[in-house]
């Protein structure tokens, strides 16, 4: 049986999968270890840890009996680089995309760039400091310039994790393009500063996600891809009808690739950016960081009700509680930024709800009506015609009531991928390994009907 092998690399949740050429998954395994420190005390990913697991990971799979692997590739979660040495040395730490970013150092490079409004324009991208990838390597040459000096190769975590296979080093579009600050969008090529930096010469030859790297035995290795642009392959494969996915984790995360308007500074301070695609076109988002929230408010709802961690997933959705909730309703943000920056249940007294029920439902209340905000802004002069919610949200029976009920006009599905994210790494390369045409049943829909 002809199979492919895919390491889906999360921030909490490391896994791999062998998936076969009905790109049904037939062998897994998963690991989450604890994060190391970074010269200045921050967290941050164990890069030597997860190294020596995703080989592990690797000898593990070749060992299956009844499997003949004809390819690897990789999806990782994005803005974090691995900077390489000319020995092939890793020589820095892998820096938390959340670390501080110094405020002088922001400041003087968008001065020189022509100022943050002018530059967002461009690199399609709102100022998010280490999130914008790029940052990372200008801050390495301002503030480190000897170790600077010593990085041969800057790669985004996908294409590190195919050089341990390959030995090569590229570049993808869909790591380049995710809020990287490394891109001119208005050009599609490299930003002018990144040449004026010398940074261009750290970052290898892009390659086409579509594209794959023979090793020695004949496997076909794929150079990695963007874990979001990577979980939106199986839905353009599948669907040529406009629409629009939510892509849920810790980020919620709009990505319309149906929207090809240019980004409008307003937008970018709402968190708008644009992404690549893994066929290298724009797809216009917004970002959410909605299942971080969720995370965080229902940890703090299971302490104030003594309840398990994860109480939630028993309370079902009541129409009733929410039409009451909603009459009551009492915002403590009325301002669209504010409303976006924060959800407004964070603020809200606990020993207010009788019940966990009617607080949890309130939390979703208020994320949706920051869920709202952002989707409309993608959605906006668009023909999307149906809206797919793909992740955690996608099995919250309340969330997807209420999304349903904000957008009447469109259809609201929630999407059941077999691991989204792994799946389009394993369609990207389809034709280096797998004989058989792509079904198309990969997606299992639930419609959600505006009530």
């Amino acid at each position: 049986m002809n199979v492919v092998v895919i390491f889906d690399i999360g921030k909490t949740n490391k896994k791999a999968f062998i998936f076969d050429e009905d790109y049904r998954i037939v062998w897994q395994k998963s690991t989450n270890f604890p994060e190391t420190a970074d010269e200045d005390g921050d967290a941050c990913e164990d890069v030597d840890l997860l190294t020596k697991w995703v080989l592990a990971c690797w000898d593990e799979a070749k060992s299956q009996k009844g499997y003949t692997i004809k390819a690897v590739n990789f999806s990782t979660y994005g803005a974090s680089m691995v900077h390489i040495g000319a020995d092939g040395e890793v020589l820095t730490p892998l820096y938390n995309y959340l670390k501080s970013y110094p405020e002088k150092l922001k400041e003087k490079f968008y001065q020189k760039y022509g100022g943050e409004e002018a530059f967002a324009m461009i690199s399609a991208s709102p100022v998010l400091g280490s999130l914008n990838s790029g940052m990372q390597i200008f801050r390495i040459k301002e503030e480190r310039p000897a170790l600077f000096d010593r990085i041969n190769h800057s790669l985004h975590l996908p294409q590190y994790l195919s050089f341990l296979f390959t030995g090569q080093y590229y570049a993808d579009h869909t790591s380049i393009g995710c809020h990287t600050n490394l891109w001119d969008f208005t050009k599609m090529k490299y930003h002018e500063w990144v040449t004026n930096e010398k940074i261009v010469n750290k970052l290898p030859v892009l390659r086409s996600a579509e594209e794959s790297i023979q090793l020695s035995d004949g496997i076909a290795a794929g150079a990695g891809l963007h874990d979001s642009s990577s979980a939106l392959i199986p839905y353009l494969i599948n669907f040529k009808e406009p629409f629009l996915l939510i892509s849920t984790g810790t980020w919620s995360i709009s990505l319309n690739p149906f929207n090809a308007t240019p980004l409008t500074f307003e937008e970018i301070q709402y968190d708008c950016l644009c992404y690549l695609d893994y066929k290298a076109k724009p797809v216009k988002a917004a970002r959410l960081f909605a299942g971080n929230e969720h995370e965080i408010q229902t940890k703090r709802l299971a302490d104030h009700f003594q309840v398990p961690a994860d109480y939630y997933k028993n309370v079902a959705y009541d129409k009733t509680l929410i039409d009451a909730l909603k009459e009551e309703r009492n915002d403590v943000a009325v301002d669209k930024y504010q409303i976006l920056q924060e959800s407004a249940f964070k603020n809200r007294a606990l020993a207010q709800f009788q019940t966990y029920e009617i607080a949890y439902h309130q939390l979703l209340l208020d994320i949706i009506n920051q869920q709202i905000i952002s989707t409309e802004l993608v959605i906006y002069n668009s023909p999307v015609q149906k809206i797919f919610v793909d992740g955690g949200f996608s099995k919250n029976p309340i969330f997807m009531n209420l999304l349903a009920e904000s957008f009447p006009e469109l259809e609201v599905y929630a999407a059941s991928v077999a691991q989204a994210s792994s799946l389009g790494a394993a369609l990207a390369i389809h034709k280096d390994w797998n004989t058989k045409p792509i079904a198309n049943n990969l997606i299992d829909l639930k419609f959600y009907r505006h009530l």
